[in-house]
């Protein structure tokens, strides 16, 4: 987030998109909500009517995989009705000429025929945007899980800049992150194409700087595979061994048979992991870690706060920190690691070699945490980046994207379209929330949410059981019929091995992130006998 928690509460006007925060991301949206009780303008822009639509001034119903037409359609609108900022867009950035010569392609009028929402809607939601300043754009992975998941975010970052919101308190580009500490995880660079801090691995300054640290002749030149590759050379032989940490692959990713397929041919499979899972049934190696309660360290959340995380109960049987197993794997290779603590992990090594972080220290944040950058030890950390406007890199790239739709769309044989994400109750694959007698009682099955028209169309009655069907696999769920789904869109999530999503999820992949495109695939739906 370029912003701040603090701030949402305080926001005049929030732009959320691809986020369905209520169930996401109670917490924060407990703040978003306060905000429009006390008055904040609200546009919630998203195909179903999620809970945070009951707060909202405006919603904007889209076509799933629609984001980047509609956006275009309002920035359209800005430049020619001559509502942007253009003393921000002058000053600040650089590309207006091709952004704007991109988005006169998408009129009003075309926009609507790809979003399904109206053209006077579109022009609204410009000139509501144009009307309050600052305003805040929050995003999850209705934005980011498409095959085009980076146009996307880059259509947000273009109309934030167009309307000058970036650079403010109660402004910004706000991706509220998927699960607990994956900002954190990427700090730290669990990526491949970066060291700690976004320190790029093909940078020759950067390697010699921790190859020097890790007493290390060399590293790697190149940025490393990303999982669905990693996945894919367990079947031809290029990847030998598979070392899985705090994931549960065989859920979480799309075409679960496939990717069992890819696991049951691994070579070595090690994982590591707080409890057994899905994924665990494939190991030849289990190394059993410690909760998050269990141990001492960091997490670092959606603002960019690195808070402590301290031991609250011992770790059960032989299960160890995770720092501790891999430095006891490292021993084994011939590396002896000086630290010996989180805290030495920190102090020693992380804070020496990251600039961004360089000014964080174990005794800064024994309270609230700070958020990075903290170049020095006496800043006292940065709520909000790009300060007026001023970008990292010097100026904001504006960056013309078109509109592509999804990898598989509705046909005669599929005629709906499958969108995934979670649940209020559970967490993900349920390694954690599964062994909660509590949640299960007050969710202990998943359902498939369709619209009243498409049940009715279908003699589908409110908790019959029907197939949901897709070119991968087919599962038995009982329906959930609810008005707050659109005509020819199925809703599921991924938290239940049986009735799983990723079972019928496309592998289809964003080319530069290799994020599946976990949010549309087609699917047809059947009442069972």
């Amino acid at each position: 987030m370029t912003n701040s928690f603090a701030d949402f509460k305080k926001a005049q006007m929030i732009f959320v998109i691809g986020s369905n925060m209520t169930e996401a991301h109670p917490v924060a949206a407990t703040f978003v909500k306060q905000a429009a009780i006390n008055g904040a303008q609200l546009i919630v822009v998203d195909p179903r009517r999620t809970g945070l639509v009951d707060f909202a001034n405006l919603h904007v119903p889209i076509k799933v995989g629609s984001d980047i037409a509609f956006l275009n359609g309002v920035m359209n609108v800005l430049i020619n009705e001559d509502l942007y900022d253009k003393k921000y867009v002058e000053s600040c950035t650089v590309g207006f000429e091709d952004l704007k010569a991109k988005v006169m392609e998408y009129p009003p009028e075309r926009a609507a025929e790809i979003s399904g929402v109206s053209a006077d809607t579109i022009r609204d939601v410009a000139r509501r945007m144009a009307s309050v300043k600052p305003a805040m754009l929050m995003y999850t992975l209705g934005i980011t899980e498409h095959i085009c998941g980076v146009r996307n975010v880059l259509s947000c970052a273009n109309m934030q800049m167009l309307l000058g919101n970036v650079g403010f308190e109660c402004g910004g580009v706000n991706p509220l992150r998927g699960q607990n500490n994956v900002q954190g995880a990427c700090d730290m660079g669990a990526l491949p194409n970066v060291f700690p801090g976004y320190q790029r691995v093909d940078n020759p300054e950067a390697r010699a700087k921790f190859a020097a640290a890790w007493s290390v002749e060399k590293l790697p030149e190149k940025p490393g595979m990303m999982i669905p590759q990693m996945l894919d050379g367990l079947l031809d032989g290029k990847v030998k061994g598979f070392y899985v940490f705090g994931e549960n692959l065989a859920n979480t990713e799309p075409d679960i048979r496939h990717v069992e397929k890819c696991l049951s041919s691994a070579e070595f499979l090690v994982c590591q992991d707080i409890f057994p899972t899905e994924t665990t049934w494939f190991a030849h190696v289990i190394l059993p870690a410690a909760a998050w309660s269990e141990n001492d360290g960091t997490f670092t959340n959606s603002e960019r706060r690195v808070n402590r995380v301290r031991t609250a109960s011992k770790p059960p049987g032989d299960a160890k920190p995770n720092w501790w197993i891999f430095k006891e794997i490292a021993k084994r290779m011939g590396q002896k690691w000086k630290s010996n603590s989180a805290r030495d992990i920190w102090d020693k090594e992380i804070a020496q070699l990251t600039p961004s972080m360089a000014g964080i220290k174990y005794a800064r944040i024994e309270n609230d945490g700070l958020q990075w950058p903290v170049p020095s030890e006496d800043h006292a950390g940065t709520s909000f980046l790009h300060a007026e406007g001023c970008f990292t890199c010097g100026l904001g790239a504006l960056t013309p994207v078109d509109w592509v739709p999804p990898a598989e769309v509705p046909d005669k044989e599929y005629p709906l379209t499958l969108s995934t994400g979670r649940r209020l109750y559970h967490y993900h694959t349920r390694t954690q929330t599964g062994r909660s007698p509590g949640i299960d009682d007050l969710m202990g099955e998943e359902t498939a949410d369709i619209s009243p028209i498409d049940a009715r169309d279908r003699g589908i009655l409110d908790g019959e059981m029907i197939s949901v069907k897709s070119r991968r696999g087919e599962v038995n769920v009982k329906a959930n019929v609810t008005d707050r789904m659109p005509e020819g869109m199925v809703w599921m999530a991924f938290h239940f091995r049986e009735a799983c999503a990723n079972w019928l999820t496309n592998p289809a992949y964003d080319p530069t992130t290799q994020t599946a495109e976990y949010k549309a695939c087609a699917v047809r739906i059947d009442k069972l006998k």
